[in-house]
């Protein structure tokens, strides 16, 4: 399973983003794709139509994933280990969303994922700029 971070999300709905593709590889390879509750919230500030929303649903097949008080927990653990940095609990939260189910975090963030990668997480780092 591939856990998506927002930005992922958000170019499935933006038209002529090259990760489209890199999205729809895995899906052809058979990967299943999934969110967490966190992500899936910033994804819903938009700006998106209805339409888009309920597309990037059934791409992830619904799999929004929890947050609950054992991530809640690796979240702040993370938050701890690495240096409490403002602004950046969200990707703490998201990260520990994929840690305690152990599974991927894609993302083009990688800058902010990469500090949990020490702690567990499996980061799968997607180029910022994809060549057709």
């Amino acid at each position: 399973m591939i856990h998506l971070d927002t930005n992922l999300l958000i170019d499935l709905v933006t038209i002529g983003s090259p990760h489209i593709a890199v999205i729809r590889q895995w899906l052809e390879l058979g990967e299943k794709l999934a969110v967490s509750a966190i992500a899936w919230s910033e994804f819903l500030n938009g700006p998106h139509t209805k339409q888009q929303k309920d597309a990037v649903q059934a791409i992830v097949e619904g799999r929004i994933l929890d947050f609950t008080a054992k991530e809640a927990e690796q979240a702040s653990r993370l938050f701890h280990y690495t240096s409490r940095k403002r602004g950046s609990h969200a990707d703490c939260m998201i990260a520990a969303c994929a840690m305690t189910r152990d599974v991927r975090v894609a993302t083009r963030n990688i800058d902010d994922f990469e500090k949990f990668v020490p702690y567990g997480l499996k980061l799968l780092a997607v180029e910022t700029t994809v060549t057709p």
